[in-house]
């Protein structure tokens, strides 16, 4: 199954390339619909990479003994 980096990594050439298409071949000049699929793609990133950070989950701590540690005071 695909994760969410995957889909990024995905949709980053899907929308440089196919909004860029789509856009020239609706009468844009390529070089307008270049920067704007390109800020497109610079978007993507940056959601992958500040909105939706790959940090690792935390794993609760829990005692293997049920037993109270007494200070040695």
């Amino acid at each position: 199954m695909a994760g969410y980096y995957d889909l990024i990594l995905g949709l980053i050439p899907l929308a440089l390339f196919g909004i860029t298409g789509t856009l020239h071949f609706g009468g844009f000049a390529l070089t307008s619909a270049v920067p704007i699929a390109g800020f497109v793609a610079v978007g993507l990133v940056g959601h992958a990479l500040f909105v939706n950070g790959p940090v690792e989950q935390s794993v609760p701590t829990t005692s293997s003994s049920s037993a109270p540690v007494h200070s040695a005071d």
